[in-house]
Order: C-alpha cells, then structure tokens, then sequence
C-alpha cells in the first residue's frame, strides 16, 4: 500500500483497484447511497483509510451540476461608504465560489425605510435560496425574516453585528459591546473627563433601526464603571444635511470651553471631523470606526485622534465560504462567533493598514 502514497495523489481509481471493485462501487460507499454489500463497504472503507484517501466532494458537487444561490442582504450604499467595502467582499466572494456552481448575489435595502427591507425580505422568500448572509439593521424585522428563514432550512449567516439571543448559524464581525467598551477606554485615557458627546445618527422615522446597540451598550457600561460621574450627551445628526449637522453641533457644544471628548460608534465620524475643520475647533479628542477614506483622512489631518477598524470584506469572504462549505459539505464552522480583530489606527499607522 505504500506505493501508492508515493505516487502522488490517491484516487478513486487506486481505491477501486486496491479493493478489487468498481469506481460505482466506491462512489456508492462515499456518498452512502445505492446497494453495497457489507463485505465490499468494509473492504473499500479499509483502504481508503490505508491509503489515506481524501475525495474531492467540491468536485463531486460539479459533477452532479446542481446549482446553489447565496444571496447578501445588506444596505445600499454610496461609494466610499462603510457597505461598499463589504460589497468588495461580497464580488470577491462571489468570482471564487463560482467555479463549484454557486451564485453569490448583493440584494440591498434602504436602512433608513423599514418598508424596503421588509419588502426585499418577501421577495427572498418568495424565491428561497440555499443561504442568507445578512446585516441586521431592523430587529424585530430580522427575527421575523430569520425565523422563517430557519423554519424551511435555509441556514444565515450575520455579518457586522448581531442578534444576541437568536440562533444563528454563524457570526462574522466584531465583538460588538466590547469594541464599544474599548472605544470608551481609548477616548478618555484615564483623563479627567466631566463629559462625552456621543454623536449618533438620525435614523428611520419610526426609530426601529439601531445597529450599533450592542456597542453603545459596551460603551456606556464603560463610562458608567470608569466615569460615573460622567455625563455622556446624545447628539443627533442628519447625514445627509451639512448645514443642519452644523445648527445641531453649534447648539450641542455653545456654552463648552473646555476639551471636548467626542465618539462617533458607526463609520460617520468624517461627519463631525469635517465640521470641527470648518469651525476650526481643535481642543478636542475623537474617536471613531472603520476605515473609509475620508475617516482615514481626518486621521492624517488630526481632526480624529483614534480609529478602531476591521476589514467587512474579508469578514464577508469567509461568511460565504462558510455557507458553501455547510450546503455543499454538510461542514459546520468550526466556532459560531468569528470574531475580528479590533484594530486601532491613529495618523502613524493609518496608511499600513489598507
């Protein structure tokens, strides 16, 4: 038996001849299917362990020709924004799973309407593909999508963030309460802080969109241990209105003099890094999250002193792998929560890190 080890790869056609049967013989036995005698299973499971056999189930899956679909739900976006880098991954993912049959699609909603999620939510029903990878954005939305995801089968996976108390197959992202705890711990320093502006979005009409909970709960958990007698100020802005950020901001710090400690728990601190450099205010530290381009550049210029980053296109890389290794193989990941690491960036090490 040895011999054949040396040759170079085991195939099929050594194990058939080494166990004195059929290439039908051995395909029925590795995929446990059609009638096998007891004694020729036993004889082919024998060799295939002494000769070390691995067969290539990817490539068993393009001989049968059956066609998989993993669709990507996740929010519309504009170029340079946070989602446009887990669409990179999204189209990464999708050129190298396609030689094995399977079709990767983005499907995108509008994370300010729960009308447009609720809506792209129906239409995957309605035409139900072997996986979901998705980015929570609605809660209770979510639960209803996911829930009925599971109720026929179909496995999902989370990327960003997560429902805590549901029964995902597998997460990837951040840890998320404790990037917000961290990012509390990078703002204040062990500084003399009497006050936190926690700059947040304004979101859906109706308040249900809430993705950064989790951390904002880390964050406060923070303060509340470290800086109890911290006041930690809401401030919300509307992103998509320059002026109006400004009335808002104005009216938010008028009457401080003091350091401002101000943290943004999403991507949009460029927001309030470009009205910092309008209004020239300087005495400040900031800190935010991820990686675009006009973040990293408010890094260079000093207006943001820290980020924390992650890179959501290889997260999202290895959500479809997972998902093609599961419909394909029948292969759980390995671990449920597939953590990232919490990068902190500031102007020295920014520009190693794309």
């Amino acid at each position: 038996m040895e011999e054949h080890k040396q040759e170079g790869k085991i195939t099929i056609n050594d194990v058939a001849k080494a166990a004195g049967v059929s290439k039908g013989t051995v395909d029925r036995v590795l995929h446990d299917r059609g009638e096998v005698s007891e004694k020729s299973r036993e004889k082919v499971l024998r060799v295939i362990e002494e000769l070390g056999f691995k067969p290539n189930m990817y490539a068993s899956m393009l001989a049968s020709r059956k066609h998989h679909i993993i669709q990507c739900l996740i929010p519309e976006f504009f170029t340079g924004e946070f989602w446009s880098l887990t669409d990179k991954g999204i189209a990464e993912a999708a050129d190298l799973v396609s030689r094995y049959g399977v079709e990767v699609q983005p499907v995108r909603y509008d994370q300010y309407n729960i009308e447009s999620f609720q809506k792209v939510c129906e239409d995957i029903l309605q035409n139900p593909p072997s996986g979901v990878i998705i980015a929570p954005m609605f809660r209770a939305e979510t639960l209803r999508f996911v829930r009925e995801l599971s109720a026929r089968g179909i496995p999902y996976i989370y990327v960003d963030s997560k429902l805590e108390d549901d029964d995902y197959f597998a997460y990837f992202g951040m840890p998320m309460y404790q990037s917000g705890y961290l990012c509390a711990d990078i703002l204040t320093m062990d500084q003399d802080v009497k006050k936190v502006y926690l700059v947040r979005i304004a979101r859906d009409k109706k308040g249900l969109s809430d993705p950064t909970l989790t951390r904002r709960t880390g964050f406060l958990d923070y303060m509340s241990e470290h800086y109890p007698a911290a006041t930690v100020q809401n401030v919300i802005i509307d992103p998509i209105d320059a002026g109006k950020i400004d009335e808002t901001l104005d009216e938010a710090f008028a009457d401080d003099h003091q350091k401002k400690y101000i943290v943004m728990l999403n991507s949009r601190v460029h927001l309030v890094a470009s009205y910092l450099k309008r209004k020239n205010i300087t005495d400040c530290r900031v800190v935010g999250f991820d990686v675009l381009e006009k973040n990293v550049a408010a890094l260079r210029s000093g207006q943001v002193k820290y980020l924390i980053a992650q890179h959501t296109d290889k997260q999202t890389v290895a959500a479809v792998n997972a998902l093609v290794d599961w419909i394909i193989l029948g292969k759980t990941v390995a671990q449920k929560d597939n953590y990232t690491q919490m990068d902190i960036l500031n102007n020295l090490n920014c520009d190693y890190y794309m």
